[in-house]
């Protein structure tokens, strides 16, 4: 059953502010969004592509609220845009032209491997050895990985923070809370990817962008700030749970 107009839009309000909060933190926060579209009444599909627009401020407002951490990281940040954004085009190419079944039944395992690798990355990161701090990022491995989570982020986007921060925890040396902050700027690479092709070619529902762009936007902010006072083990094991639990909610979820 249809939600009342108020009710919609107070519904909507709280979504956005808490899901663009969830993505500063920790990630995953497109799929608290995605889940509060279809409850009134958006179609899968345009409530994805909608979702995926909607995001888009809120990584504005974590990458402004981020500025201190992203000091000293140009050449780490520049060296992985890149990839994101052809990784993110063709994951909206995949979008627009496979069937949605074809990648909808490998994104919960993706989501829970990334949020188990990140819960283990303190004892991976012994077995592959620790570098010095100024040691270089695995760039062989950091690419590689980078792109295909940016594939992934084209396609659905939900919890692709929760990948970036695995990845970058694994193979980029510095710590979690700066890292955070790069993931802030791959996310809003690719959803300016997003934001780009599926103006063009998806069925978005504008009047929910307009709705949901301040509310991510004034989420994302804060929630940067809110990152920033986590301590390490709080901020990782945050992304590690919210991540078991998307993807939970994936496997259950009907399709």
């Amino acid at each position: 059953m249809t939600l009342p107009p108020t009710v919609q839009l107070i519904f909507l309000l709280a979504a956005g502010l808490i899901s663009g909060a969830v993505n500063a933190v920790a990630g995953g926060g497109s799929l608290l969004l995605f889940p509060a579209l279809l409850a009134i009444g958006l179609p899968p599909l345009p409530a994805n592509v909608t979702n995926s627009i909607a995001q888009w401020p809120g990584y504005v407002g974590t990458v402004f609220g981020a500025q201190r951490e992203l000091a000293g990281q140009r050449a780490r940040v520049i060296s992985t845009i890149g990839v994101a954004v052809f990784g993110a085009g063709l994951g909206c190419a995949m979008l627009l032209v496979l069937p949605g079944s074809v990648f909808n039944a490998v994104v919960p395992i993706l989501v829970i491997l990334a949020s188990l690798v990140l819960a283990a990355s303190p004892w991976l990161r012994r077995w592959i050895g620790t570098p010095e701090a100024d040691a270089p990022d695995r760039l062989g491995w950091l690419l590689p990985a980078v792109f295909f989570a940016s594939v992934y982020g084209g396609y659905f986007g939900g919890a692709l923070g929760v990948i970036l921060i695995s990845v970058l925890s694994l193979t980029a040396h510095d710590g979690l809370v700066r890292l955070n902050a790069v993931k802030a700027v791959l996310s809003l690479v690719v959803a300016t990817v997003t934001v780009v092709i599926f103006a063009l070619g998806a069925p978005v529902r504008w009047s929910a962008v307009l709705l949901l762009a301040p509310t991510t936007l004034i989420g994302g902010y804060l929630g940067a700030r809110v990152a920033r006072l986590l301590p390490e083990a709080a901020l990782r094991w945050s992304v590690v749970l919210l991540g078991l639990a998307v993807g939970v909610y994936l496997f259950v979820k009907p399709h």
